[in-house]
């Protein structure tokens, strides 16, 4: 195909062109407005919690969610190393150090009883560890059940990072009502979009009245321009919200799709030794933002990389899971509870292209071209 095949592209059309339309009518350009409001109000009846504040991204959910809970220098806040660089950015932003969780090795989520393991050690050790950030990898829950029961029994606050997984549910329970806070990220390739940004959810209402005054420059209630506390520039504006909103609106279909999608590929690699679809054992919960495989090169003979560079010659775009934070070099002075397990994920997956706005024919171009590669590599 001549136009390129993206991992997850957004997915917009008519009704979201017609949304935003109306909030630039309606004169509400500036940030804030009475999208923003209505955003909220449906994301909190949609996730069930009280509390919902519209951001500008999602590291700007955590980076503020972090500062409630009193993230700062000489604390320690615990995390997954499977994830991208967004979760840890926003500890770095506190001035607290990090400290790293390896995964289980079927799902790439956060190992409970590593994270009891680290906060063990932590608390040996004095670190005054301010709380615990587990992420929801490629939009499948982590094990909400124990890792809050560990989080409780050392009298820590769990802010979830579910960036990735809105949608998805634990044990019938939507992502974003557990702990004390969660964060979602609407970034343009995320399962749903606002072009740019990213909510903050909790029911805690003394936590999103803080967050609220912090992300509008933390300026007080007063005609003239006083500030008692370093503020940050960080709500959403009106005109994404009006985005959002639509997108809300069509989150189950873009679901379906992905799932639909999913299931192709599964069917695919039933049929082919030494490659399974990543975390997908149990995955009716999952909201399937990304479908991974994870390959057996000892049975396939080919690697990862080299059909991530045959699919880059089709056009077709693919990506190696998130390089492990302990792996990165400006997160390497730090330490955590590592096992090895997020490494083989890293050297042996591969995310595939994912996206509900993909036609018919581009899903198909994908199949084919995947299993032209494998009965290539079959006759070498």
């Amino acid at each position: 195909m001549s136009e390129r095949i993206y991992m997850s592209p957004p997915d917009v059309g008519e009704l979201e062109e017609q949304a935003v339309l109306t909030a630039m009518r309606g004169g509400w350009i500036a940030p804030l407005g009475p999208d923003v409001d209505a955003f909220e109000v449906e994301m909190t009846e949609r996730i069930g919690v009280k509390h919902a504040i519209a951001l500008s991204s999602g590291t700007a959910a955590l980076h503020l969610g972090l500062l409630t809970l009193g993230a700062k220098i000489g604390s320690v806040v615990v995390t997954s190393t499977m994830t991208f660089a967004a979760t840890t950015n926003a500890i770095m932003y506190t001035g607290a150090e990090p400290y790293f969780i390896d995964c289980l090795p079927e799902t790439g989520n956060m190992d409970p009883e590593l994270l009891r393991k680290g906060l063990t050690r932590l608390r040996a050790n004095g670190s005054n560890v301010a709380a615990i950030i587990p992420v929801d990898l490629l939009g499948k829950a982590i094990d909400y059940t124990r890792i809050l029961e560990i989080a409780e029994e050392f009298g820590i606050p769990v802010l979830s990072d579910a960036a990735e997984s809105l949608g998805a549910t634990h044990k019938g329970k939507c992502v974003g009502s557990f702990g004390k806070a969660s964060a979602f990220s609407f970034n343009g390739n995320k399962i749903m979009t606002t072009s740019g940004g990213g909510m903050l959810m909790t029911d805690d209402a003394d936590i999103a009245q803080q967050v609220r005054y912090l992300a509008t420059q933390a300026r007080q209630p007063v005609v003239h321009y006083e500030h008692h506390d370093v503020g940050y520039n960080y709500r959403l504006s009106n005109i994404l919200a009006a985005l959002g909103r639509a997108q809300l609106s069509r989150l189950d279909s873009m679901i379906l799709k992905r799932r639909n999608l999913r299931d192709e590929y599964k069917d695919l690699f039933s049929k082919i030794d030494g490659i399974e679809v990543f975390g997908t054992s149990e995955d009716i919960e999952d909201n399937a933002w990304l479908t991974a495989i994870s390959v057996d090169n000892s049975i396939t003979g080919w690697t990862t990389a080299e059909l991530s560079k045959f699919l880059s010659e089709q056009n077709i775009e693919s990506r190696p899971l998130w390089k492990p934070m302990h792996l990165q070099p400006i997160f390497a002075e730090f330490h955590g509870e590592i096992s090895g397990a997020s490494e083989k994920i890293f050297d042996s997956h591969l995310t595939l292209p994912s996206g509900s706005a993909m036609t018919a024919a581009q899903r198909r171009f994908v199949l084919e071209k995947i299993y032209e590669f494998v009965e290539r590599g079959k006759s070498v």
